[in-house]
């Protein structure tokens, strides 16, 4: 390992003075957020990065073999270990005297199901590492199964609807608030629809030391049933209805990045095929639940 990294960190260096970080050539679909969130993450974080990723769509689009979007070193691991072995990459440049950023990607199934466990250790022994989770609410990548992340009432093909189904009967996992209970320096939300704040949070993200999260929500016009046109849309709709909030907490101290516009949460529900079904009576219960939690929110500001 120790080996390994300081080979790839010379050779990075050397050929990525000019090259994009993250190039195009992909094999994204149209209208994925997750090409443009990791664009705006590599330019913030620059080429002085080791990304680690898990399998999910950001790997598939971006690494298969013999060719490659990466313009940094990059390591595809297994969907559970992000945490991990970011940890061990982590510790093997701090005991080469190494100075690069550590980024572990992944998407909300490697982060609030598979890979929690891995997360979890890496916060609990104090890595320097930001890990970052590409939140598209689902496995979009195996099939738009449910995950954890997946919102009250939405369809998936695993919370089908129907007459004795809702769809997804839970609401989200509080995921950054879990991270901020054990203790993170540093957590936040952010949305493909702000590339700006994507990029403000990613600096300071990797300007402090220690673990610190990110979760970044990526509108997917497959798995959502939404026109590719429509991404942005969605996600800025998101935002400004609530459904989505702009937040970060560093050391403890919480503060709110933006408010939301007024809007309804059915203004961002009945554009998208996988929230058809809903009768008032299940987008009420939404709208309930958004507001409650901005109050929890607001409450600790």
């Amino acid at each position: 390992m120790h080996v390994c990294v300081i080979v790839l960190v010379k050779i990075m260096s050397e050929k990525c003075d000019e090259c994009k970080l993250f190039m195009s050539g992909h094999t994204a679909c149209a209208g994925c957020p997750e090409a443009i969130a990791i664009n705006n993450i590599m330019k913030a974080a620059g080429k002085n990065t080791i990304v680690v990723n898990v399998t999910g769509c950001a790997e598939i689009i971006s690494s298969q073999y013999p060719i490659t979007s990466w313009g940094v070193n990059y390591i595809h691991v297994a969907f559970e270990n992000a945490g991990a072995v970011a940890s061990g990459v982590e510790a093997a440049l701090k005991k080469l005297d190494i100075k690069a950023n550590v980024i572990a990607l992944a998407g909300d199934g490697g982060t609030f199901d598979i890979g929690l466990q891995s997360l979890s250790g890496m916060v609990d022994r104090g890595h320097n590492v930001l890990y970052i989770c590409l939140d598209n609410e689902c496995y979009s990548n195996t099939g738009v199964q449910r995950s954890s992340a997946t919102p009250y009432a939405a369809w998936t093909t695993t919370t089908p609807t129907g007459k004795k189904s809702v769809g997804n009967a839970t609401f989200k996992k509080p995921i950054v608030e879990m991270m901020v209970a054990q203790g993170i320096k540093y957590a936040a939300t952010s949305s493909i629809a702000y590339p700006k704040d994507i990029q403000s949070k990613v600096k300071k993200a990797l300007s402090i030391k220690g673990p610190k999260f990110l979760l970044i929500h990526c509108p997917c016009p497959i798995a959502w049933r939404f026109d590719v046109s429509k991404t942005i849309e969605m996600a800025k709709l998101a935002v400004e209805t609530g459904m989505w909030v702009m937040y970060e907490v560093e050391n403890g101290k919480m503060s709110i990045n933006m408010q939301p516009t007024g809007k309804k949460v059915d203004e961002y529900l009945k554009p998208q095929g996988r929230f058809k079904h809903l009768s008032d009576k299940e987008i009420t219960i939404i709208q309930k639940k958004v507001d409650e939690d901005w109050k929890y929110k607001e409450s600790k500001l």
